[in-house]
C-alpha cells in the first residue's frame, strides 16, 4: 500500500458521500480537484482538464497558476494533459527544464516555478470525461507510488464526475421540456385571444403572431407572452396585426 494511502482513504471515503443533487456541477468539480490535491502528497496544485462547448479547458484548479500553463498546451494541441485524456494513460514530467516531448507545456510551467507533473486520466465505463493534472515545485515530485495514488483516486473521482454530469444533464433537460411546455401552452392562449377577436382560423392567428415576431425582432414567446399579459390586464388593448 503507498505511504500516503491515508490520505486517499480519507479522498475517496469523502467522494462516496457525494450526493451530486446537493452541489451544482462546478461545485463538485472543485471539490474533486481539492480532494485530488490532498490525496497525492506530494501536489502543490491540481488542474482538472475537460471538455466545455467542444474545447479542452481546465474547468476548475487549486491555484490560479493551473490554468495560465494548460493555456499552453490548449494553444498548441499538445501536452500531457491533454494526451491523458486522449490516449487514457498517465503521464509523467520529471523535469520540465529539460523535457523534449511537450516543450511549450514544460517551459510555461517553468516559468511559474513548476518542476514535475503527473497527468492522471479520468475514465468512466472505459471512456475518458477528463484528465487530473498534478504540480510539483520539486524536480521528479512524483513518485510511482504517487502514480498508484492518483490512479486509485481517478478511478473513483471519474464516477462521481460522470454520475453529477449526467444528473445535470437531465436536470437540464427537464428544466428545458417545462419551459418549452410553458411557452407552447402561452402560444395557444394568445392563438385564442386572436382568433376570438378577429374571427379568424387557428392558422391565421399563428401567422399574426409570426408576423409580429419578425417585425419586432423579438421571439414567438415573447409576443404571445406580451399579448396574453395585456389582454389580461387591459382586456380592450391593441392586438398585433
Amino acid at each position: 500500500m503507498p505511504p500516503n494511502s491515508e490520505c486517499l482513504t480519507k479522498g475517496i471515503e469523502a467522494m462516496s458521500r457525494f450526493y451530486v443533487g446537493d452541489a451544482t456541477l462546478q461545485e463538485t468539480l472543485q471539490q474533486v480537484s481539492d480532494l485530488a490535491c490532498e490525496a497525492v502528497g506530494p501536489a502543490d496544485m491540481v488542474g482538472l482538464t475537460m471538455m466545455v462547448d467542444g474545447r479542452a479547458t481546465t474547468a476548475v484548479f487549486t491555484d490560479e497558476v493551473a490554468p495560465e500553463i494548460d493555456s499552453a498546451q490548449y494553444e498548441t494541441g499538445a501536452g500531457p494533459c491533454l494526451d491523458a485524456f486522449r490516449n487514457q494513460q498517465v503521464y509523467r514530467i520529471d523535469d520540465m527544464e529539460s523535457d523534449v516531448y511537450w516543450p511549450a507545456f514544460s517551459a510555461a510551467a517553468f516559468a511559474h516555478g513548476l518542476r514535475s507533473s503527473m497527468s492522471v486520466p479520468l475514465l468512466a465505463s472505459h471512456a475518458g470525461v477528463g484528465a487530473l493534472n498534478f504540480y510539483s515545485r520539486d524536480s521528479a515530485g512524483f513518485s510511482d507510488d504517487d502514480v498508484e495514488v492518483g490512479q486509485q483516486f481517478a478511478t473513483q473521482a471519474a464516477v462521481v464526475l460522470a454520475n453529477s454530469q449526467a444528473y445535470w444533464d437531465a436536470h437540464q433537460l427537464g428544466q428545458d421540456l417545462v419551459q418549452a411546455m410553458k411557452s407552447r401552452a402561452t402560444i395557444e392562449q394568445a392563438k385564442g385571444i386572436l382568433m376570438g377577436a378577429q374571427h379568424c382560423s387557428a392558422e391565421k392567428a399563428f401567422q399574426i403572431l409570426v408576423r409580429a415576431s419578425q417585425r419586432e425582432n423579438r421571439k414567438l414567446r415573447e409576443i404571445a407572452d406580451d399579448l396574453v399579459a395585456r389582454t389580461v390586464e387591459a382586456p380592450s388593448a391593441p392586438l398585433p396585426s
